[in-house]
Parts: structure tokens; sequence; C-alpha cells
């Protein structure tokens, strides 16, 4: 079984939200399995580039709950 990701997006409002936040991933390289508006859960397929696409969709100015991949996680310390 392929293991699907689930992100949440946050400030999807109407349908015009979900096709936006849907170009956003399909522009980072990953087109969603299915968008939900109102679980805010975005379906991605299994490999998906989860930090490419949560910039996207920030970059389209919606939030992206609990993905973990905030910019504190990508501090490399020697």
């Amino acid at each position: 079984m392929a293991q699907e990701l689930i992100l949440k997006v946050t400030g999807m409002d109407c349908d015009g939200c979900v096709k936006a936040v849907t170009r956003a991933a399909t522009g980072a390289g990953t087109a969603p399995i299915s968008v939900d508006l109102k679980s805010g859960e975005m379906r991605l397929p299994e490999g998906a580039d989860v930090a490419a696409i949560s910039r996207a969709i920030q970059r389209a100015g919606f939030g992206v709950d609990g993905s973990g991949e905030g910019s504190q996680s990508h501090h490399h310390h020697h």
C-alpha cells in the first residue's frame, strides 16, 4: 500500500481557495489526490515534496499546519 501524505491547509474558505491551493501544489511538482475544503486536508501521493508544496501554498497566501517542516528544522549545527 502506498503511504499517502496528508497536509493540513489553513485559510481555505471556498472552492476558489481549493483551486488555488491545488494549483500551488501542482506548480510545486505534485498534483494532490484530493483537497478537502471542510477539513483542510490535502492528500498527496507518497514521495511528494512536502516542503516545496508547503512553501508554494504559503506563497499563495494560505497556511500549512503541523507540517513540521518549519524554518527551524533545517539548521545544521556543526
